[in-house]
Protein backbone atom coordinates (compact mmCIF):
# COMPACT_ATOMS: atom_id res chain seq x y z
CA UNK A 1 0.00 0.00 0.00
CA UNK A 2 2.85 2.38 0.84
CA UNK A 3 4.58 1.65 -2.49
CA UNK A 4 1.40 2.36 -4.46
CA UNK A 5 0.81 5.62 -2.60
CA UNK A 6 4.35 6.83 -3.17
CA UNK A 7 4.25 5.89 -6.85
CA UNK A 8 0.99 7.80 -7.26
CA UNK A 9 2.56 10.86 -5.58
CA UNK A 10 5.52 10.84 -7.98
CA UNK A 11 3.27 10.45 -11.04
CA UNK A 12 1.02 13.28 -9.85
CA UNK A 13 4.05 15.56 -9.48
CA UNK A 14 5.17 14.63 -13.00
CA UNK A 15 1.76 15.45 -14.48
CA UNK A 16 1.61 18.81 -12.71
CA UNK A 17 5.14 19.64 -13.84
CA UNK A 18 4.25 18.83 -17.47
CA UNK A 19 0.92 20.68 -17.49
CA UNK A 20 2.23 23.87 -15.89
CA UNK A 21 5.76 23.66 -17.33
CA UNK A 22 7.38 23.80 -13.90
CA UNK A 23 11.15 23.33 -13.79
CA UNK A 24 11.89 24.47 -10.23
CA UNK A 25 11.70 22.01 -7.37
CA UNK A 26 10.68 24.79 -4.98
CA UNK A 27 7.80 25.88 -7.22
CA UNK A 28 6.63 22.30 -7.76
CA UNK A 29 6.64 21.74 -4.00
CA UNK A 30 4.43 24.80 -3.49
CA UNK A 31 2.07 23.58 -6.20
CA UNK A 32 1.48 20.01 -4.97
CA UNK A 33 2.23 20.10 -1.25
CA UNK A 34 -1.35 20.59 -0.06
CA UNK A 35 -2.71 18.01 -2.51
CA UNK A 36 -0.23 15.34 -1.41
CA UNK A 37 -0.66 15.92 2.31
CA UNK A 38 -2.63 12.70 2.84
CA UNK A 39 -1.41 11.59 6.26
CA UNK A 40 2.01 10.30 5.21
CA UNK A 41 5.14 11.78 6.70
CA UNK A 42 6.33 15.03 5.10
CA UNK A 43 9.57 13.37 3.96
CA UNK A 44 7.66 11.29 1.41
CA UNK A 45 6.17 14.41 -0.18
CA UNK A 46 9.55 16.09 -0.48
CA UNK A 47 11.12 12.91 -1.86
CA UNK A 48 8.34 12.46 -4.43
CA UNK A 49 8.84 16.04 -5.64
CA UNK A 50 12.60 15.52 -5.91
CA UNK A 51 12.21 12.30 -7.90
CA UNK A 52 9.65 13.90 -10.20
CA UNK A 53 11.96 16.86 -10.88
CA UNK A 54 14.83 14.51 -11.78
CA UNK A 55 12.59 12.54 -14.18
CA UNK A 56 11.27 15.75 -15.78
CA UNK A 57 14.79 17.07 -16.22
CA UNK A 58 15.87 13.94 -18.14
CA UNK A 59 12.67 14.04 -20.21
CA UNK A 60 13.17 17.67 -21.25
CA UNK A 61 16.83 17.03 -22.01
CA UNK A 62 15.87 14.18 -24.36
CA UNK A 63 13.23 16.37 -26.04
CA UNK A 64 15.78 19.11 -26.69
CA UNK A 65 18.01 16.55 -28.39
CA UNK A 66 15.15 15.63 -30.70
CA UNK A 67 14.75 12.09 -29.40
CA UNK A 68 11.40 10.31 -29.67
CA UNK A 69 10.42 9.85 -26.01
CA UNK A 70 7.08 9.23 -24.34
CA UNK A 71 5.74 11.27 -21.46
CA UNK A 72 7.32 9.92 -18.27
CA UNK A 73 5.35 7.61 -16.01
CA UNK A 74 6.63 5.64 -13.02
CA UNK A 75 5.43 2.03 -12.95
CA UNK A 76 8.09 0.50 -10.68
CA UNK A 77 7.39 0.03 -6.97
CA UNK A 78 10.03 1.85 -4.95
CA UNK A 79 10.42 4.40 -2.15
CA UNK A 80 13.35 6.76 -1.70
CA UNK A 81 13.84 9.12 1.24
CA UNK A 82 16.74 11.24 2.48
CA UNK A 83 19.18 10.50 5.28
CA UNK A 84 17.39 12.77 7.75
CA UNK A 85 14.20 10.73 7.59
CA UNK A 86 15.49 7.35 8.76
CA UNK A 87 17.56 6.09 11.67
CA UNK A 88 19.47 2.90 12.46
CA UNK A 89 18.50 1.68 15.92
CA UNK A 90 20.32 -1.43 17.04
CA UNK A 91 20.12 -3.95 14.18
CA UNK A 92 17.06 -2.39 12.52
CA UNK A 93 16.35 0.41 10.09
CA UNK A 94 13.61 2.74 11.34
CA UNK A 95 11.52 4.42 8.65
CA UNK A 96 8.68 6.90 9.30
CA UNK A 97 5.27 6.12 7.80
CA UNK A 98 3.08 8.67 9.53
CA UNK A 99 3.86 11.28 12.19
CA UNK A 100 5.12 9.36 15.27
CA UNK A 101 4.57 5.98 13.55
CA UNK A 102 7.48 3.94 12.22
CA UNK A 103 8.30 0.87 10.17
CA UNK A 104 11.24 -1.30 11.30
CA UNK A 105 13.31 -3.35 8.84
CA UNK A 106 16.01 -5.77 10.10
CA UNK A 107 19.56 -5.42 8.73
CA UNK A 108 22.02 -8.29 8.32
CA UNK A 109 25.42 -8.43 10.02
CA UNK A 110 27.35 -7.59 6.88
CA UNK A 111 25.41 -4.37 6.34
CA UNK A 112 25.75 -3.35 9.99
CA UNK A 113 29.50 -3.98 9.89
CA UNK A 114 29.91 -1.96 6.69
CA UNK A 115 27.92 0.98 8.08
CA UNK A 116 29.65 0.97 11.47
CA UNK A 117 32.76 2.75 10.15
CA UNK A 118 32.83 6.17 11.86
CA UNK A 119 34.14 8.05 8.79
CA UNK A 120 31.12 7.14 6.65
CA UNK A 121 28.36 9.61 5.89
CA UNK A 122 24.96 8.00 5.34
CA UNK A 123 22.93 9.06 2.31
CA UNK A 124 19.46 8.26 1.04
CA UNK A 125 17.72 4.91 1.42
CA UNK A 126 15.79 3.21 -1.39
CA UNK A 127 13.27 0.44 -0.78
CA UNK A 128 11.84 -1.98 -3.32
CA UNK A 129 9.60 -4.99 -2.79
CA UNK A 130 12.63 -7.23 -2.15
CA UNK A 131 15.59 -4.99 -1.31
CA UNK A 132 16.72 -2.13 0.91
CA UNK A 133 19.62 -0.02 -0.44
CA UNK A 134 21.45 2.43 1.82
CA UNK A 135 23.88 4.78 0.10
CA UNK A 136 26.87 6.14 1.97
CA UNK A 137 29.95 8.21 1.24
CA UNK A 138 33.25 9.19 2.77
CA UNK A 139 35.90 11.84 2.24
CA UNK A 140 39.01 10.50 0.56
CA UNK A 141 42.34 12.21 0.07
CA UNK A 142 43.49 12.00 -3.53
CA UNK A 143 46.76 10.06 -3.83
CA UNK A 144 49.52 11.66 -5.88
CA UNK A 145 50.11 9.03 -8.58
CA UNK A 146 53.63 7.68 -9.08
CA UNK A 147 52.56 6.21 -12.42
CA UNK A 148 49.54 5.49 -14.60
CA UNK A 149 47.83 2.49 -16.14
CA UNK A 150 45.96 2.57 -19.46
CA UNK A 151 42.81 0.44 -19.71
CA UNK A 152 41.61 -0.74 -23.13
CA UNK A 153 38.03 -2.07 -23.18
CA UNK A 154 37.04 -4.73 -25.70
CA UNK A 155 34.10 -7.05 -26.13
CA UNK A 156 35.89 -10.21 -24.95
CA UNK A 157 38.77 -8.84 -22.86
CA UNK A 158 40.15 -5.91 -20.89
CA UNK A 159 43.83 -5.09 -21.44
CA UNK A 160 45.93 -2.87 -19.17
CA UNK A 161 49.37 -1.36 -19.69
CA UNK A 162 51.14 0.73 -17.04
CA UNK A 163 54.17 3.04 -17.00
CA UNK A 164 56.35 0.21 -15.64
CA UNK A 165 55.72 -1.82 -18.80
CA UNK A 166 53.44 -4.42 -17.20
CA UNK A 167 50.65 -5.85 -19.34
CA UNK A 168 47.67 -7.80 -18.08
CA UNK A 169 44.60 -9.11 -19.91
CA UNK A 170 41.29 -10.03 -18.24
CA UNK A 171 39.04 -12.50 -20.01
CA UNK A 172 35.46 -11.32 -20.67
CA UNK A 173 34.44 -14.08 -23.08
CA UNK A 174 32.31 -15.72 -20.39
CA UNK A 175 30.17 -12.58 -20.12
CA UNK A 176 29.71 -12.55 -23.91
CA UNK A 177 28.63 -16.21 -23.88
CA UNK A 178 26.12 -15.56 -21.09
CA UNK A 179 24.52 -12.72 -23.05
CA UNK A 180 24.34 -14.82 -26.20
CA UNK A 181 22.72 -17.72 -24.30
CA UNK A 182 20.01 -15.54 -22.79
CA UNK A 183 19.46 -13.82 -26.14
CA UNK A 184 18.80 -17.19 -27.77
CA UNK A 185 16.51 -18.31 -24.94
CA UNK A 186 14.39 -15.16 -25.17
CA UNK A 187 14.20 -15.40 -28.97
CA UNK A 188 12.35 -18.73 -28.65
CA UNK A 189 9.42 -17.33 -26.66
CA UNK A 190 6.33 -18.04 -28.78
CA UNK A 191 3.51 -17.23 -26.34
CA UNK A 192 1.21 -14.66 -27.94
CA UNK A 193 0.54 -12.80 -24.70
CA UNK A 194 2.26 -9.50 -24.00
CA UNK A 195 1.94 -9.84 -20.23
CA UNK A 196 3.49 -13.32 -20.16
CA UNK A 197 6.33 -12.30 -22.48
CA UNK A 198 7.03 -9.20 -20.41
CA UNK A 199 7.18 -11.25 -17.21
CA UNK A 200 9.51 -13.85 -18.73
CA UNK A 201 11.75 -11.22 -20.32
CA UNK A 202 12.04 -9.50 -16.95
CA UNK A 203 12.87 -12.79 -15.23
CA UNK A 204 15.65 -13.82 -17.62
CA UNK A 205 16.89 -10.25 -18.03
CA UNK A 206 17.38 -9.95 -14.28
CA UNK A 207 19.30 -13.25 -14.16
CA UNK A 208 21.57 -12.12 -16.97
CA UNK A 209 22.16 -8.73 -15.36
CA UNK A 210 23.15 -10.26 -12.02
CA UNK A 211 25.60 -12.73 -13.57
CA UNK A 212 27.25 -10.11 -15.78
CA UNK A 213 27.43 -7.57 -12.98
CA UNK A 214 29.29 -9.96 -10.70
CA UNK A 215 31.88 -10.77 -13.38
CA UNK A 216 32.45 -7.06 -14.03
CA UNK A 217 32.72 -6.36 -10.30
CA UNK A 218 35.56 -8.85 -9.86
CA UNK A 219 37.48 -7.55 -12.87
CA UNK A 220 37.09 -3.89 -11.85
CA UNK A 221 38.10 -4.73 -8.29
CA UNK A 222 41.26 -6.47 -9.51
CA UNK A 223 42.24 -3.53 -11.74
CA UNK A 224 41.75 -0.99 -8.95
CA UNK A 225 43.62 -3.09 -6.39
CA UNK A 226 46.64 -3.41 -8.67
CA UNK A 227 46.60 0.33 -9.34
CA UNK A 228 46.35 1.04 -5.61
CA UNK A 229 49.31 -1.19 -4.76
CA UNK A 230 51.48 0.72 -7.25
CA UNK A 231 49.96 4.18 -6.49
CA UNK A 232 48.91 4.55 -10.11
CA UNK A 233 46.27 6.70 -11.74
CA UNK A 234 43.86 5.09 -14.20
CA UNK A 235 43.38 6.24 -17.81
CA UNK A 236 40.35 5.03 -19.82
CA UNK A 237 38.73 5.76 -23.17
CA UNK A 238 35.82 8.15 -23.57
CA UNK A 239 33.49 5.89 -25.57
CA UNK A 240 30.56 8.28 -26.02
CA UNK A 241 28.36 7.80 -29.07
CA UNK A 242 29.57 4.28 -29.79
CA UNK A 243 26.01 2.90 -29.87
CA UNK A 244 25.33 4.96 -33.01
CA UNK A 245 27.77 2.75 -34.90
CA UNK A 246 25.55 -0.31 -34.50
CA UNK A 247 22.10 0.89 -35.48
CA UNK A 248 19.70 -0.63 -37.97
CA UNK A 249 20.51 0.56 -41.47
CA UNK A 250 24.28 0.78 -40.97
CA UNK A 251 24.88 -2.24 -43.21
CA UNK A 252 25.41 -4.69 -40.34
CA UNK A 253 23.55 -7.91 -39.59
CA UNK A 254 21.06 -8.22 -36.77
CA UNK A 255 23.15 -10.85 -35.00
CA UNK A 256 26.26 -8.65 -35.04
CA UNK A 257 24.33 -5.58 -33.87
CA UNK A 258 22.86 -7.60 -31.00
CA UNK A 259 26.32 -8.65 -29.82
CA UNK A 260 27.84 -5.17 -30.02
CA UNK A 261 24.88 -3.37 -28.44
CA UNK A 262 25.02 -5.75 -25.47
CA UNK A 263 28.62 -4.73 -24.76
CA UNK A 264 28.78 -3.52 -21.11
CA UNK A 265 31.72 -1.15 -21.55
CA UNK A 266 30.14 1.76 -19.65
CA UNK A 267 29.14 -0.38 -16.67
CA UNK A 268 32.71 -1.63 -16.30
CA UNK A 269 34.09 1.91 -16.54
CA UNK A 270 31.57 3.11 -13.97
CA UNK A 271 32.63 0.40 -11.53
CA UNK A 272 36.32 1.10 -12.03
CA UNK A 273 35.75 4.84 -11.58
CA UNK A 274 33.82 4.74 -8.32
CA UNK A 275 36.09 2.08 -6.80
CA UNK A 276 39.17 4.07 -7.77
CA UNK A 277 37.75 7.29 -6.31
CA UNK A 278 36.82 5.40 -3.15
CA UNK A 279 40.53 4.56 -2.78
CA UNK A 280 41.66 8.11 -3.69
CA UNK A 281 43.05 7.18 -7.12
CA UNK A 282 42.98 9.62 -10.02
CA UNK A 283 40.78 8.65 -12.99
CA UNK A 284 41.25 10.28 -16.41
CA UNK A 285 39.34 9.85 -19.68
CA UNK A 286 40.91 10.40 -23.11
CA UNK A 287 39.53 10.37 -26.66
CA UNK A 288 39.37 6.91 -28.21
CA UNK A 289 39.93 7.92 -31.83
CA UNK A 290 42.50 5.70 -33.61
CA UNK A 291 43.86 4.14 -30.42
CA UNK A 292 43.66 0.72 -32.13
CA UNK A 293 44.90 1.89 -35.55
CA UNK A 294 48.07 3.91 -34.92
CA UNK A 295 51.32 2.36 -33.79
CA UNK A 296 52.05 3.26 -30.18
CA UNK A 297 55.79 3.55 -30.93
CA UNK A 298 56.00 5.63 -34.10
CA UNK A 299 52.42 6.82 -34.67
CA UNK A 300 52.12 5.37 -38.19
CA UNK A 301 48.90 3.76 -39.37
CA UNK A 302 48.95 -0.01 -38.90
CA UNK A 303 47.56 -2.84 -41.06
CA UNK A 304 45.12 -5.30 -39.40
CA UNK A 305 46.13 -8.95 -39.46
CA UNK A 306 44.82 -12.21 -38.00
CA UNK A 307 44.41 -13.09 -34.29
CA UNK A 308 43.93 -9.48 -33.16
CA UNK A 309 47.36 -8.34 -34.32
CA UNK A 310 48.53 -5.29 -36.26
CA UNK A 311 51.49 -4.77 -38.55
CA UNK A 312 53.45 -1.53 -38.34
CA UNK A 313 55.56 -0.59 -41.41
CA UNK A 314 58.54 0.09 -39.11
CA UNK A 315 58.11 -2.09 -36.02
CA UNK A 316 56.46 -5.25 -37.34
CA UNK A 317 53.64 -7.19 -35.70
CA UNK A 318 52.13 -5.95 -32.44
CA UNK A 319 49.19 -7.11 -30.36
CA UNK A 320 46.18 -4.92 -31.11
CA UNK A 321 44.91 -4.68 -27.52
CA UNK A 322 48.35 -3.96 -26.04
CA UNK A 323 48.93 -1.30 -28.71
CA UNK A 324 45.60 0.37 -27.84
CA UNK A 325 46.39 0.31 -24.10
CA UNK A 326 49.77 1.96 -24.82
CA UNK A 327 48.12 4.70 -26.86
CA UNK A 328 45.54 5.32 -24.13
CA UNK A 329 48.31 5.56 -21.54
CA UNK A 330 50.32 7.93 -23.77
CA UNK A 331 47.33 10.25 -24.20
CA UNK A 332 46.74 10.22 -20.46
CA UNK A 333 50.35 11.22 -19.87
CA UNK A 334 50.01 13.99 -22.50
CA UNK A 335 53.09 13.15 -24.54
CA UNK A 336 53.47 12.14 -28.18
CA UNK A 337 54.65 8.60 -28.99
CA UNK A 338 58.20 9.67 -29.95
CA UNK A 339 61.43 10.16 -28.03
CA UNK A 340 62.80 8.54 -24.93
CA UNK A 341 59.54 7.92 -22.98
CA UNK A 342 58.41 5.54 -25.72
CA UNK A 343 61.69 3.62 -25.91
CA UNK A 344 60.68 1.81 -22.77
CA UNK A 345 57.60 0.51 -24.63
CA UNK A 346 59.42 -1.06 -27.59
CA UNK A 347 60.09 -4.44 -25.97
CA UNK A 348 57.09 -6.73 -26.05
CA UNK A 349 56.27 -7.56 -22.41
CA UNK A 350 54.95 -10.88 -21.24
CA UNK A 351 51.17 -10.91 -21.11
CA UNK A 352 49.33 -12.48 -18.20
CA UNK A 353 45.75 -13.60 -18.95
CA UNK A 354 43.46 -13.90 -15.98
CA UNK A 355 40.07 -15.52 -15.87
CA UNK A 356 37.79 -14.31 -13.11
CA UNK A 357 34.78 -16.38 -12.19
CA UNK A 358 31.97 -14.31 -10.76
CA UNK A 359 30.95 -17.15 -8.41
CA UNK A 360 34.23 -17.40 -6.47
CA UNK A 361 34.12 -14.27 -4.32
CA UNK A 362 31.79 -12.82 -1.77
CA UNK A 363 29.50 -9.98 -2.83
CA UNK A 364 30.24 -6.45 -1.66
CA UNK A 365 28.25 -3.31 -0.99
CA UNK A 366 28.30 -0.69 -3.75
CA UNK A 367 28.97 2.70 -2.11
CA UNK A 368 28.36 6.08 -3.70
CA UNK A 369 30.69 9.04 -3.62
CA UNK A 370 30.18 12.74 -3.16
Amino acid sequence: MLFETYRGMVNHCIQVGLQKNITSRFRLTEEVYRELHNGLHTWYILSAVEKACAILKNYRKAKRKGLAVKEPYVSRDFISIGNQAYKITGDKLRLPTEPKRYLYTPLNRYTLKALSEPTLKLGSVTLTVRTVSISFSKETAEIEPRGYVGVDSNLDNITTYDTSGNVEAFDLSKATRIKQTYREVKSRFKRNDVRVRRRLFHKYGLKQKNRISQILHHISKEIVQQAKQADQGIVMEKLTGIRKLYRKGNGQGRFYRGIMNSWSFRELQRQIEYKAKWEGLLVTYVHARNTSKKCSICGLKTIPEENRTLRCPLHGVVDRDVNAARNILARGLRFKPVGQPVEGMVTEPKMVIRQLDGCQSNSTLTPTLD
